[in-house]
Parts: structure tokens; sequence; C-alpha cells
């Protein structure tokens, strides 16, 4: 779901912690070594998201923050915020081209950019698959 965060809204917070669970606390942060990466280049994304992104001429970026059931990738346009809130059941990663990656929900795609140097994109995006596969149901019982 593609939500505007802009503002402090209690029901927006609420559908995204139903949707994805509860921030991690500090220890937890720690623990893991943190929980986001910030300043990733976007190459291409869905219609929807492209007219946020085409309304200001800066250079497209957002971030990634985990969270227990899935991820959210913020964004941000003129002077809004907005998150698309990806549980990992519904969460499709893809390493594109050599320089790329692509994270889907349903209509929603972002394209990011990771060149074969930036080792701290690809150990993040490998932690996002290690944490979906941890998610995921081992056998039929478990659904």
């Amino acid at each position: 779901m593609l939500l505007n965060v802009s503002y402090n809204n209690p029901d927006i917070k609420r559908k995204i912690n139903e949707e994805v669970g509860e921030p991690y606390g500090l220890r937890e942060r720690i623990k893991q070594g943190g929980i986001g990466i910030g300043h990733l280049v976007i190459t291409e994304s869905s219609i929807q998201i492209q007219n946020f992104l085409a309304l200001d001429k800066y250079r497209n970026k957002c971030n990634i923050e985990l969270r227990p059931r899935g991820i959210i990738i913020g964004f941000r346009a003129l002077l809004d915020s907005y998150a698309l809130v990806i549980p990992y059941w519904k969460l499709n990663l893809y390493k594109g081209r050599a320089e790329e990656y692509s994270v889907y929900r349903d209509n929603y795609f972002i394209k990011i950019e990771a060149k074969a140097k930036d080792k701290k994109v690809h150990n993040f995006m490998k932690r996002i698959l290690d944490q979906k596969a941890q998610q995921s149901p081992t056998n039929i019982d478990d659904l």
C-alpha cells in the first residue's frame, strides 16, 4: 500500500504496524547492525509512484526500513513523504541488470541502482531475502 506519511496520523501508523509489524526497538537495531539503508537511487518506478516523483526536479532517491513482517520503502516528492509498505508475503525482489534491483508489491514497483562496488546495498538486499525466507511458512500446516 502506498501512503502519505508526511503528518503524524495515528490511523496511518496503525495501518503500517498491522501490515509489517511494530518498528524494532533500540536493542534489536543494534543487535542486527542497523535496520535500514538510505540514499538509494531510483532508476524506474510504477506509474503511481512516478507521478509523485515527477513533481520535483531533484534526483529520485529512496530508503528502505526493515520491519518484523516486511519492509517500508520511503521517498519524498516536493514537501511530502510517501511510504510503500510491503509485507514479506507480497514482496518480490529481483536482481535485474547487473546494476539494478527491482522491488515489487502487486502493481507497484521501484527499481534501485546498485553498482558492483556498492557492497552495502547488495548485502542489505540479501538481508531482506533472508528475513523473507525466515518469515515464509515451511509446510502447508504453517498456513
